[in-house]
């Protein structure tokens, strides 16, 4: 593309960044970024009742937890600014009287009560809802009379009769009737500018060349054009994504879990993973791969490869790489993560030799950071847990009985240097499978029915992560402690 590539992500600061407009904000950086172009973050804060500086906040937190850096915006400035809509209303003023000097505007004088019984009128005549251009028409003296008997007028746009044409880079060419669009109002009573208005302001203002966002923004698009010809502006390239679904077709809302990146973040997900996810919801890679680290994002992002059918929030999927991403990490990396998670959980390992030892012999069975306390509590509690019944039926057995004390004999010979395996007074893991090996063969219990008590015995679970290595980081006194609790003792 030969002109510089310029996209905005424009949240409302009314709450937590979700994950539908953080999918977006994901696409329109890894537009910019593939083409060198820059991202822009604006803020429409025109709805001050809602919009508060804590949400503001934590909005921009989490764009940069995920790794989405602005080239203008909030904090970082830049040449187009102010950006907060709040900050930029005498950019709307100005051109809304551009408008109604061309007369392409006009100031309407109905009363709320009035547009209200039009409504009303229209579903009951089974009409298309809409202004009924009462104002359209008035002369200079009919709006001073309306002005001197104290009524405020909002402005409302002249919609021109044409045939609407939007050729969307996802969705394909689109048709509009203007017929169908009643003049709109652009300006409110307090002098207020409405969304479509504020937002082609704007883009315009700001050299917006491309508008990707959800295609529930559609329906706004022809008034969109609409104003950007009337104030003689470059329309810019529109690519509407599909809308994110749950697995029940219906669209993403609390009910489906997780809906924020700042849950999501607080749940133990890794940036690098959420920004993966969101990009298949909506696109996919020519190679088929799934696992696409965030350069490889950039370099492939391209609009042809983004999908029109609506995008299935897949949380086994996310899961899953999840998981991926954290087995990625190296042992530092994973301490960092993990660490915070255990603590919360009052899982206290002040030897970091330890920690590490333990944080990885669970990697492999966690899919969030926040998993590491589920797993890893067998080695902060004093006593274990072993609730299930089918868990407690095979501790009891006499073949798990008889595994015990075999295992315990071999324990004690170990701790007092009398093992003939070994000369050493520690259980590694090499050493943990020459004794199961031994087991073995002197009581032709073997396969599950050897491993398995054990690994209930240790962790009270029949699944979990690798047993040699938890019985290292246990250490020969503690599995003698666990394996003691479990022995039925003879009367």
């Amino acid at each position: 593309m030969s002109e510089k590539i310029r996209v905005r992500f424009a949240p409302s600061p009314t709450g937590m960044l979700h994950v539908g407009n953080a999918r977006t904000a994901v696409m329109n950086w890894l537009c910019a970024r593939h083409y060198g172009g820059d991202f822009i973050l604006r803020i429409e804060d025109t709805d001050t009742e809602r919009s508060t500086a804590e949400s503001e906040k934590s909005i921009m937190e989490q764009l940069q937890w995920l790794g989405l850096d602005w080239d203008e915006g909030p904090v970082k400035g830049g040449k187009y600014g102010p950006y907060r809509q709040s900050e930029r209303l005498k950019l709307y003023n100005e051109n809304a009287d551009t408008l109604l000097a061309e007369n392409k505007a006009y100031y309407c004088f109905c009363a709320k009560e009035e547009l209200q019984e039009q409504k009303e009128r229209a579903i009951r005549e089974k009409t298309t809802p809409g202004y009924n251009g009462k104002c359209r028409n008035l002369t200079e003296e009919e709006k001073d009379k309306l002005r001197g008997q104290g009524n405020a007028a909002a402005v409302r746009f002249r919609v021109p009769e044409e045939i609407i044409v939007l050729n969307d880079l996802v969705q394909g060419e689109i048709r509009f009737e203007s017929a169908v669009i009643s003049d709109f109002v652009i300006q409110r009573e307090d002098g207020s500018a409405t969304y479509n208005f504020a937002v082609v302001v704007d883009d315009l203002s700001m050299n917006i060349t491309h508008v990707i966002r959800g295609n529930d923004h559609v329906s706004n698009t022809p008034k969109q054009i609409l104003l950007y010809k009337a104030l003689r502006g470059k329309i810019p390239k529109f690519a509407h994504i599909p809308m994110i679904t749950g697995e029940d077709g219906a669209r993403l809302s609390k009910r489906h879990g997780h809906t924020s990146v700042a849950e999501f973040k607080d749940a133990g997900y890794m940036p690098e993973a959420l920004i993966n996810f969101m990009s298949l919801l909506s696109w996919s890679s020519e190679s088929g791969d799934e696992i696409l680290s965030v350069d490889r994002l950039i370099k492939e992002f391209d609009f042809s490869r983004i999908s029109r059918s609506p995008a299935v929030f897949d949380r086994t999927k996310l899961n899953w790489l999840n998981g991926k991403y954290i087995r990625s990490l190296d042992d530092k990396e994973l301490v960092d993560g993990a660490k915070p998670f255990l603590e919360k959980a009052d899982m206290i390992e002040n030897d970091s030799k330890r920690l590490e030892r333990i944080i990885s012999s669970v990697k492999d069975n966690v899919e969030t950071f926040s998993d590491f306390p589920k797993y890893a509590s067998i080695f902060f509690v004093d006593k274990i847990d072993i609730s299930g019944e089918k868990e407690r039926e095979l501790i009891k057995s006499a073949s798990s009985q008889k595994v015990y004390a075999k295992l315990l004999n071999q324990l004690s010979d170990l701790l007092n240097g009398k093992n003939p395996l070994t000369d050493k007074k520690i259980l590694t893991i090499d050493i943990f499978q020459a004794i199961m090996k031994k087991i073995q063969e002197e009581t032709g219990i073997k396969g599950k029915d050897l491993w398995m008590p054990v690994r209930v015995a240790m962790t009270g679970q029949m699944h979990g992560p690798e047993l040699p290595k938890i019985l290292e980081i246990l250490g020969v006194d503690r599995c003698k402690l666990l394996i003691n609790a479990v022995t039925v003792k003879e009367k």
